[in-house]
């Protein structure tokens, strides 16, 4: 099978073209996916560049999301069978690859059905994004209707499917972005308030915006000292979630004088640790996402697609900040 290989840690460069052998069924939970459109996320960039951190195979066959065709099932799979559609997010761990491949051993538990009315490249965007979202904004903080939140980079994947989740809630939401081009990219999925971090401090706007009182939840995709300073944006007994580990740069007695929560999202974790009821749980998610996109009340937007071959590009247009939504290899 057509594979893009890793073939050492380092910039886009290192990934190539190459043929593999074509996966085996072995696993009884496991399901053959004929791949169709691999997205490409920025933790694809990430293991890329620090292999050694993931639990990956070397040399590994990177992406994480996926939408494909099913070709075989092991004897404890339900709910799929042969020809079956499916989309699903599973990282490239211990002795699995990734999807950037014609072919993925994917367990059933972490696929959905794909939407009837979304291409395969569209579903390929959707999974990684809509399960870091849901799980920061319901599982972690419980979003209420009432409630305000702010998303910083509101204009990327998992930025402008946390604005529409937040507002399928029935919350408000403030978006931060770097160009007025994103404001109003933002703005179009639904975004209540949008603040450009260049030309303001989104600190001071955020208070401005609550009437001094702070967001009730706000979802970090940035770290640092983006970090840092969104403690101070959020009201007492409020939640933060962030997708990075925080850094020195962190004044941990903002969070403590305001009786703050600090959650963690890294939606690899159930993947890599084997959990499998987490597993099922995003499979789950990604079954509510099937029937909200197929309603019309859930959007992706891919920005641009790459073939497979030149999934070098594509990881330096993800690593270079410049899209909006997400980036797709499409599969032949």
């Amino acid at each position: 099978m057509k594979a893009i290989v890793m073939t050492a840690p380092g910039g886009p460069e290192v990934l190539e073209p190459r043929d593999l052998p074509e996966p085996k069924l072995t696993g009884d939970s496991d399901m053959l996916v004929r791949v169709k459109a691999a997205g490409v996320n920025p933790v694809d960039t990430k293991m890329r560049a620090k292999p050694t951190v993931y639990p990956a195979p070397l040399p590994p066959v990177l992406g994480c999301d996926g939408a494909g065709v099913v070709q075989a099932v092991g004897k404890s799979v339900t709910g799929f069978k042969p020809g079956d559609e499916v989309y699903y997010c599973q990282a490239p761990h211990h002795d699995r690859l990734g999807q950037y491949a014609q072919y993925a051993l994917v367990d059933h538990r972490l696929a959905a059905r794909k939407p009837r009315r979304m291409s395969f490249t569209d579903a390929a965007a959707v999974p990684l994004v809509l399960i870091t979202a849901w799980e920061a904004l319901h599982d972690r903080t419980g979003i209420k209707q009432w409630h305000k939140v702010l998303v910083h980079a509101g204009a990327g994947g998992v930025g402008h499917i946390a604005i529409q989740l937040a507002r399928l809630a029935g919350a408000e939401v403030c978006v931060t972005v770097g160009s007025a081009d994103k404001a109003e990219f933002a703005r179009s999925f639904g975004a209540n308030h949008v603040i450009n971090y260049k030309e303001k401090n989104f600190v001071e706007d955020v208070l401005d915006w609550t009437n001094g009182k702070g967001v009730d939840i706000a979802f970090d995709t940035v770290g640092g000292r983006t970090l840092a300073d969104t403690f101070s944006a959020v009201r007492h007994y409020g939640d933060v979630v962030t997708l990075l580990a925080p850094g020195p740069e962190i004044d941990w007695g903002v969070p403590r004088v305001r009786n703050q929560r600090l959650s963690f999202e890294l939606m690899l974790i159930p993947v890599f640790t084997g959990l499998g009821d987490a597993m099922a749980h995003q499979g789950g998610i990604l079954r509510r996402g099937t029937e909200l996109f197929e309603a019309r009340e859930l959007r992706i937007h891919v920005d641009k697609t790459f073939p497979l071959e030149r999934a070098a590009e594509a990881h330096a247009l993800v690593a270079s900040g410049k899209t909006k939504g997400k980036v797709v290899l499409t599969i032949d």
